[in-house]
């Protein structure tokens, strides 16, 4: 054999050896390995925080975890062993594209412009930003974010949507940014900033789980459309097997006790959040 042929011969084989490594799925090594690693925040009340035992909980912890039994029956493996990584706003993008985590179990907006790099799953919430302010310090006129320090997450949908509005020249406010919640909460009340941007349920839970809902005030103002979704890798048939599951449990009714589980004190799921369960129970 000439040594062009060898050179053939080697190159096709490593070609093979690349692709057949490429090939590997996220279902596929979660059944080799029966193991999926799952990301949660730890201060996104009621979606995903760390509770007692500091294990993860919350409504997208639920989920998630009705998810991945559901994949167990579809890969026929008697259990998964899940694996909790925690993540922040900035460091979920880099754990999924990295392999740190498989799936991300938190309060994840999808834009067109995340779903350019990721996989979402059929939507699992419908949220707004708004503003929480100092009780008694809620501005008198509708513009609400004009002049404000406000006090932001960063990595969220809600601090770049601030930033769009500011580089439009829309907002006449300064953005401080903060790495979690209970940060956002903190600088708040050592009125480092005047207001606090967030999604209208994440304001309203962090406050009452800080036990302080008469030291603040919610804007009646929504200034952004948060459609939720489980975050993974480009891979669409472990976005299928995520979706047949969330579909299962939004056409079942099965959704009905996990929602009441960790939105009770809010109240019953508005026409938009029963509308979006509707219209996402997809048929086999």
């Amino acid at each position: 054999m000439t040594r062009k042929a060898i050179l053939g011969v080697v190159l096709i084989a490593c070609m093979s050896t690349a692709g057949a490594a490429a090939a590997e799925s996220t279902l596929d090594q979660i059944k080799s390995s029966k193991t999926i690693r799952l990301g949660y925040r730890e201060t996104s009340i009621p979606f995903s925080f760390v509770g007692d035992y500091r294990l993860p909980r919350g409504y997208s912890v639920d989920l998630c975890k009705i998810v991945v039994d559901d994949i167990a029956k579809q890969l026929k493996l008697e259990k998964i062993e899940i694996q909790w990584v925690p993540v922040t706003a900035e460091t979920r993008f880099d754990a999924l594209k990295s392999g740190k985590i498989d799936l991300e179990c938190g309060n994840s907006s999808q834009t067109l412009a995340r779903r350019a790099e990721f996989d979402f799953s059929v939507m699992t919430f419908v949220d707004g930003a708004s503003l929480l302010f100092r009780k008694g310090e809620v501005p008198a006129t509708s513009d609400h974010l004009s002049g404000q320090r406000i006090v932001v997450v960063s990595g969220s949908t809600t601090e770049k949507t601030l930033a769009e509005l500011g580089a439009s020249a829309k907002l006449s406010a300064s953005l401080i940014k903060v790495p979690d919640y209970e940060a956002a909460l903190k600088a708040l009340t050592d009125k480092k900033g005047t207001a606090l941007a967030a999604d209208r349920t994440i304001l309203i839970s962090t406050v009452v789980a800080s036990g302080r809902e008469k030291e603040f005030e919610l804007s009646s103002v929504q200034f952004s459309y948060e459609p939720y979704g489980l975050m993974m890798r480009r891979d669409p048939d472990f976005r299928l097997a995520v979706d047949r599951s969330l579909a299962r449990l939004y056409r079942t009714g099965g959704i009905g006790p996990v929602f009441q589980r960790w939105f009770e004190p809010l109240g019953n799921p508005g026409d938009v959040l029963k509308t979006m369960f509707l219209l996402n129970g997809l048929p086999e």
